[in-house]
């Protein structure tokens, strides 16, 4: 079962408002000693400005709710020890003009000012869906009481040159410090090398180019694995851009607590991409080939793809990336947002054929089957139980439309949040399956590379765990038996995979019913899944 703690789909972008200049002229400043902190006669009135001025020695008294009013000032707490202004700045940046910081590191908080009301909500409201971390380390961020910083910038000249280093970043300058010190280097290349951490939901190539497209024009992408980590390389039009999103991204997580970026510049100043598909881009270059049999990505896809939306994508759930890589490219239609309990209401079914193990087979492409219940008034309908409500949208998303068994099955979202099972001694003529415990979950394990590999149904299957005495014309032969024609063959280098073809979607999705698990002996399980590719 996936963890439930990534139970929501959070794309960066989705929240973040547009990314202004920080102006140069900033105060800044932080206070001397964690027991001097700020004068007390101004707590005296909510709409009264925070000061520093360092001629009051009375201690704070921190009075700030999230039942405030919004502020532009965000009070920030419990941040870790040693935590640098950099660090907080960055939590602010994404959501626009940061004006203003007030670091109390003796009490691990901090005040940050944003240049407008506006960005300040959205920041919270991002923040009150994802909890933000520092270092690991979840901090919380609510509205200060107080309207406005007003901050003696001489009290600590090193906050003073990271945030105006940070505004010259943003605005195409030449990053510089009035410590007399380098706090921002600039940026060594336009190409950033990402990893993900913690994969436990996939992570696509255009879930990475609405992220980091937010802090400019992203041109090429590639991913790949290496030592058993997704990584990517991603090429920014400009080196200032790379800096900011690294400055911002470094150490954030895709989805709720999990799929950690780890953001560093390549040594590459260039990247050569070849084919346009779901591994790498260039959206400079929409004419190139897809390196698999398919036509090159549509210009006007790519154009869409590259394009910087600034729609709310955050309803879509984290199992679905791969749904809304598909929905972008046309392919299947994302339509409703998944509940909680992950039920599935499946109608228009064969009666005479489907059975509770035929869906768990077929719905389990697209996520781990939990329970199966076919109506017993209705037995053209069924309920089938996700591991979670991503996986059910991501199923819905790739399965409603297709045809099984000569029927065209229609799926939707339920009512219900969990499929009841009957009550023991009640004999409900097989209807109702619990696959709770099955062996033949394919994404129990987090990380694995399933996630990587779901694509909507199509004539084309991909076989695996194929044992070395098996020959083209045995699975030929078994795939034809199942009722299909199979249109073409080819085994990969090692043979222990390869792709099949048959004449229709129809046919596959039966044979993927019928052949996977399939006894091959030996010990070995015929495993099929659809592919992405043609032969």
């Amino acid at each position: 079962m996936l963890l439930c703690s990534c139970d929501r789909y959070h794309t960066v972008k989705n929240v973040f408002p547009a990314m202004d200049g920080i102006a140069s002229d900033i105060a800044v400043g932080v206070k001397r000693s964690s027991d001097e902190l700020l004068s007390g006669s101004l707590y005296n009135s909510p709409n009264s400005s925070v000061t520093a001025n360092g001629s009051d020695s009375k201690k704070l008294r921190v009075e700030d709710s999230m039942d405030s009013p919004p502020s532009r000032v965000i009070h920030i707490r419990k941040l870790p020890n040693e935590v640098s202004e950099t660090e907080v700045i960055a939590l602010g940046l994404p959501f626009g003009k940061v004006t203003n910081i007030l670091m109390l590191k003796g009490k691990n908080q901090a005040f940050l000012e944003l240049g407008t009301e506006e960005a300040a909500v959205t920041m919270v409201t991002y923040y009150t869906a994802v909890t933000p971390q520092v270092r690991n380390v979840p901090v919380f961020i609510q509205y200060s009481n107080h309207k406005e910083l007003k901050t003696d910038s001489a009290l600590n000249q090193r906050a003073q040159a990271v945030l105006q280093a940070v505004s010259a970043v943003q605005e195409g300058g030449s990053p510089s410090s009035a410590a007399g010190e380098s706090v921002l280097t600039p940026a060594p290349s336009p190409v950033l090398r990402i990893i993900i951490d913690n994969m436990f939901y996939p992570v696509t190539l255009d879930v990475l180019q609405q992220i980091f497209s937010k802090f400019g024009t992203v041109m090429k992408i590639i991913t790949f694995t290496k030592n058993n980590q997704f990584q990517a390389l991603l090429q920014f039009s400009d080196p200032v851009n790379a800096q900011q999103a690294k400055l911002s991204l470094d150490g954030q997580n895709i989805y709720n607590s999990c799929c950690t970026l780890r953001i560093d510049f390549s040594k590459l100043v260039n990247l050569n991409v070849k084919y346009n598909n779901d591994k790498s881009r260039d959206y400079t270059r929409p004419d190139l080939p897809s390196g698999d049999g398919q036509p090159p990505v549509d210009p006007s896809v790519a154009a869409t793809l590259s394009k910087d939306s600034t729609s709310l994508l955050g309803a879509i759930s984290p199992l679905s990336a791969a749904a809304a890589a598909a929905a972008a490219a046309g392919r299947v239609a994302l339509s409703g947002h998944s509940g909680p309990g992950g039920v599935l209401l499946v109608s228009n079914l064969n009666e005479e054929m489907v059975t509770p193990q035929s869906l768990f087979t077929l719905f389990g492409v697209y996520g781990d089957v939990q329970r199966v219940k076919i109506l017993y008034n209705k037995k053209d309908s069924a309920l089938i139980q996700m591991s979670d409500g991503n996986q059910a949208q991501l199923a819905m998303s790739h399965l409603n439309g297709q045809k099984m068994y000569g029927k065209i099955i229609r799926v939707t979202l339920s009512k219900h949040q969990t499929v009841q099972l009957p009550r023991e001694g009640l004999d409900d003529q097989g209807l109702t399956k619990d696959f709770t415990s099955s062996p033949l979950h394919r994404f129990k394990k987090p990380g694995s590379k399933n996630f990587q590999n779901i694509f909507p149904p199509s004539a084309t299957l991909h076989l695996s765990n194929i044992p070395e005495n098996v020959t083209e014309e045995d699975l030929r032969l078994l795939f034809s038996n199942s009722g299909g024609t199979v249109k073409a063959f080819k085994f990969f280098q090692d043979r222990k995979m390869a792709l099949l073809q048959t004449s229709t979607v129809e046919e596959a999705i039966q044979a993927l019913i019928d052949l996977h698990n399939y006894d091959m002996g030996r010990g070995h399980r015929l495993r099929v899944s659809f592919s992405k590719s043609t032969i």
